[in-house]
């Protein structure tokens, strides 16, 4: 009696040591590729994106549908005239140290992003903000940025003109909060663990580059009750055939990007663990204006012209990204129909025969001057394979001497962001916010962070202008067709084709909905045994 009660209590043990409550719920995230920075100011990729909503929360925030829902702010009001906002913050909204997250945060967050000594790379994003773009150029101070806190959880924003979308804006990974005490302290250093203080569902312990990045639950998280992982672990998977190989082993959970060669092969053995879903996403080359002869809008034109889209679009994504020749893409609902170039009604063939008619015009190619071009593309198997189409489709249609140049992603960018020359450059724009106007903002003059070829035409920089000052929905989105018709025609940017977004989500992943913002906060994620 003695023994068989002690062996129960022994088992007892056993269950309640394995029961799966009691285990720690980790999500293993692949995430194609390692983060540039944790600093909001000085992101720019989607890979950061998914880190950063992790551990910080905006005044806004994008829910498992991808739909705007309060963040850090738990309500706000909207002034009669559409420029003045008023945010009210959660009483519980804390930092991972404790401490209240309170208005002044956001006010010094906000004027670091546009303080010209942050260089920060997206500050455009809070141009709407009055007197925003003056600070962010030096012609006013700082303390003129229109963000006020009227009391420790009360924040005002007055903008220059109605903005439709800010509140989308305010969900940017740039417009996230950072610490200020942690900031001072630390300086450059507060992004890394032990110092980066975060308000968000998970704070930072341990960031190995190259290898892992681990953020765990933040019990100080207003919402942490509702919060039900322990722990996330991002593996910069850029090498994809291995995320694939860890996924199959049941090592990740979730990978972001997989070649797409492999759908049909993954499709067939995990079914609707294979999710693709179509993005406001645009995938082009970009062309150095600066550089001849990609200087000349008929060598441009003539490039674009002799890319098969249909080609890449079936052969190499097996139909997970759609051929297009417009830069903004189909689902802006205040947008509508994408314009297009004249070339996108033409067959194939006709383009390819009125490209070498350009091209010969232009004094390249066949009986020309030697046609030399550089791609430039970040380290991909599906970017590769691009690369390697489209130099084969400018061999045969002009003869022309083609090289392929890879680097990783950080790189990459990194390069075409400061302004380094080139010829082509593979590139990619997913939409910040569901507005047209974040397309046409990335050929500005103004904007030479992403606008990576330097493209400078006037009249289009003066479309783009206006079309802020036209509070008219339809005004405005005829005035942004004129303005695209424009970059369309000049082609300091192929447009190729739109995004699908590939990822490899596990069965025993719950809570997850494909959505077109491409945002996926780990707060809504669990895992079952």
């Amino acid at each position: 009696m003695q023994h068989k009660f002690g062996a129960a209590i022994l088992l007892g043990s056993l269950l309640i040591a394995a029961c799966p409550a009691l285990a720690e719920a980790v999500l293993h995230r692949g995430n194609s590729g390692e983060p540039q920075t944790l600093d909001p100011s000085q992101t720019s990729l989607e890979i950061e994106a998914f880190i950063l909503k992790d551990l910080y929360e905006g005044l806004t925030a994008y829910d498992a549908a991808g739909k705007i829902v309060p963040g850090a702010a738990e309500s706000w009001t909207v002034s009669d005239d559409g420029t003045v906002y008023t945010f009210k913050l959660h009483d519980k909204a804390n930092w991972s140290d404790g401490s209240p997250v309170t208005a002044e945060d956001f006010v010094f967050s906000m004027r670091r992003v546009e303080d010209p000594k942050t260089a920060a790379g997206y500050a455009n994003i809070l141009y709407p903000i009055k007197n925003a773009e003056k600070v962010n150029k030096g012609e006013l101070p700082i303390d003129q940025l229109a963000v006020k806190a009227i009391d420790a959880k009360t924040l005002e924003i007055a903008l220059e003109r109605p903005t439709p979308f800010f509140v989308e804006l305010l969900a940017h990974q740039t417009a996230l909060p950072v610490n200020k005490a942690s900031f001072e302290k630390n300086g450059a250093d507060f992004i890394k663990p032990g110092k980066l203080v975060s308000n968000g569902a998970f704070e930072l312990s341990e960031h190995v580059q190259n290898d892992h990045l681990t953020a765990v639950k933040n019990p100080d998280y207003w919402d942490a009750a509702n919060v039900k992982l322990d722990k996330v672990i991002f593996y910069p998977s850029e090498d994809q055939a291995a995320a694939v190989r860890r996924f199959e082993a049941g090592e990740l959970q979730l990978v972001y990007n997989f070649s797409a060669d492999q759908i049909e092969r993954l499709r067939a053995s995990h079914g609707d663990e294979v999710r693709v879903n179509a993005a406001l996403s645009t995938y082009f080359y970009s062309f150095d204006t600066r550089v001849e002869p990609f200087s000349d809008i008929r060598v441009r034109r003539a490039l674009s012209m002799a890319i098969d889209r249909d080609f890449l679009s079936k052969e190499i994504y097996s139909g997970a990204q759609l051929p297009t020749y417009s830069l903004i893409p189909l689902g802006i609902a205040t947008y509508g129909e994408p314009a297009k170039p004249d070339f996108a009604a033409w067959s194939q063939l006709d383009r390819e025969d009125k490209a070498i008619e350009l091209m010969k015009e232009a004094g390249y190619g066949e009986g020309g001057k030697p046609l030399n071009i550089e791609i430039r593309y970040n380290t991909n198997p599906n970017h590769e394979r691009v690369a390697i189409a489209v130099a084969d489709m400018w061999k045969k249609t002009f003869g022309a001497n083609v090289t392929l140049l890879q680097n990783d992603i950080s790189a990459h960018y990194a390069y075409l962001k400061e302004g380094g020359k080139f010829n082509a450059a593979r590139a990619g724009w997913t939409a910040d916010y569901a507005d047209a106007e974040n397309f046409l903002a990335i050929n500005l003059k103004k904007n030479p962070v992403f606008n990576y070829g330097r493209y400078d035409n006037p009249e289009y920089d003066a479309l783009v202008e206006k079309s802020y000052n036209e509070k008219d929905p339809a005004a405005r989105a005829k005035i942004m067709h004129e303005a695209e018709a424009i970059v369309l025609r000049d082609q300091p940017i192929a447009p190729m084709m739109n995004f699908g977004q590939l990822w490899l989500v596990s069965s025993k992943v719950k809570g997850w909905q494909d959505n077109g913002s491409n945002d996926h906060l780990s707060k809504y994620l669990s895992v079952a045994e």
